[in-house]
């Protein structure tokens, strides 16, 4: 489990720069077409399997959870920000978004169509993440979808990095370590999408979108 300090930090940094974030990240997600390709195949999983709530944790502003809601899916933000969720529910008038901790959800086990997590694992530590990972598959039903997206490692041989996060601490994650603590959770891949390195101008990272399932009852 996060530590109630980093949880504390964390909370702090991005209350403190809600409103820069929040210019910023909209803007850069709307402006990148690669950042939308698995988020538009996740909405249309959730239709077709006949729809159903779906949680966008670490939602920031919440130009994610309006994207899915654009689509069709009946999408809800959590953040751990107070700040940002204020900004979020401002943003969307009747959308429901709360203030929460991705790694301990007030959310009932079984009861999600699906959950999306847009680089919102990147603020988790690497000890912490296992159990992070299992709290989100916790609340998603059988046959339920997992989206999962952060700056990668691009070398196999390490699971985990610590970066120069402009925000708040940070880290970037092997995606074969991601896909085999979401297989322990009980989510099995579907489809991955990594962006390459040089599409990133700032660090350079690849970027990893990860795309998996809960098995059917």
């Amino acid at each position: 489990m996060t530590s109630p300090e980093h949880l504390a930090t964390v909370r702090s940094d991005y209350d403190g720069m809600a409103d820069a974030y929040t210019a910023y990240i909209g803007e850069a997600f709307a402006g990148y077409p690669l950042n939308h390709v698995l988020i538009r195949a996740f909405a249309d999983l959730v239709r077709q399997a006949g729809g159903g709530p779906v949680a966008d944790v670490g939602c920031g502003p919440g130009h994610v959870t309006a994207y899915l809601r654009d689509r069709g899916v009946d999408a809800f933000g959590v953040d751990l920000s107070p700040q940002l969720v204020a900004t979020a529910r401002a943003a969307n008038p009747g959308v429901r978004f709360d203030v929460g901790d991705m790694g301990s959800l007030e959310i009932a086990s079984g009861t999600l169509a699906g959950v999306l997590a847009n680089y919102s694992i990147i603020h988790t530590p690497p000890d912490a993440l296992p159990a992070t990972l299992a709290e989100l598959s916790r609340v998603v039903a059988p046959g339920g979808h997992l989206l999962v997206a952060f700056q990668a490692l691009g070398d196999a041989g390490r699971a985990a990095e610590h970066f120069d996060h402009k925000v708040s601490p940070a880290w970037r994650y092997s995606p074969d370590h991601v896909t085999g603590l979401l297989a322990e959770s009980g989510a099995d891949e579907v489809a991955r999408l990594v962006i390459a390195p040089a599409e990133d101008p700032a660090r350079g990272f690849p970027q990893a979108h990860l795309l998996a399932r809960k098995p059917a009852a």
